[in-house]
């Protein structure tokens, strides 16, 4: 098992804990050992929160004003977010270890923020059980693992985890769907509402939204919380 560390250009919330680093991988070892063999986690009850950001984040109103894409972290910043990344690979590592789970692990930043991927390996496949239906094992783990990292560094983590480019995957689907109400709206200079999405899929058609010089907010309650897309002001 190998750990690469990239650099790239590209935000959940986590509650606090006082226990020990070696104590949350401890009991961290045991959720991914239950997900591996199909025991039901708290995350597949709905227990756990999903995707990007719920609370601060999810006050998602986003208003276009240029394409500029976010500057890249400054580099203090960014040295934080190279550690993030190493305790998270470190952290998962020994998970995948521990289950006997083939994988290996590439830490990069995108944006303002970590992200570390559990990809195939020469020795065998990722098992997508990992992954889950909806995802939902992912973003168990996800939380798990900004929990490992937040005991380690006493900071809150905004870390994204990706499992077999299960994110990556459903990213591309979203900014194609995100793309077509946007053409839809500069054509008829209507509002759309969007089907309901994950936190993580909204943050993604705001995105889209803003470089397209339009407006965008979210409404609803979770987990039919939705995006509408309007017109650019004025």
């Amino acid at each position: 098992m190998s750990t690469e560390s990239t650099e790239s250009t590209d935000l959940d919330h986590v509650e606090e804990t006082t226990s020990s680093p070696d104590a949350e991988r401890v009991e961290g070892s045991e959720a991914v050992a239950a997900a591996a063999v199909g025991d039901r986690t708290e995350e597949e009850r709905g227990d756990v929160a999903s995707g990007d950001d719920t609370g601060a984040a999810d006050a998602d109103v986003a208003t276009a004003v240029s394409d500029t894409p976010a500057p890249a972290a400054k580099p203090s910043r960014r040295k934080a977010l190279e550690a993030e990344g190493d305790v998270a690979a470190d952290f998962l590592e020994v998970l995948l270890d521990i289950c006997d789970i083939d994988g290996d692990i590439d830490v990069d930043i995108d944006g303002d923020r970590a992200s570390v991927s559990i990809v195939d390996s020469e020795e065998g496949r990722v098992p997508r059980r990992l992954v889950g239906p909806d995802g939902k094992v992912l973003d168990a783990l996800q939380e798990l693992t900004r929990l490992a990292v937040q005991t380690e560094t006493g900071e809150r983590s905004r870390l994204m985890l990706d499992i077999a480019g299960h994110r990556a995957g459903r990213k591309a689907e979203i900014v194609e769907i995100a793309r077509g109400v946007i053409a839809e709206v500069k054509e008829t200079g209507s509002a759309v509402e969007m089907e309901p999405m994950t936190a993580f899929e909204r943050k993604i058609v705001h995105d889209e939204v803003l470089a397209a010089g339009l407006r965008s907010e979210s409404d609803g309650v979770e987990p039919r919380r939705f995006v509408v897309v309007l017109p650019a002001s004025g």
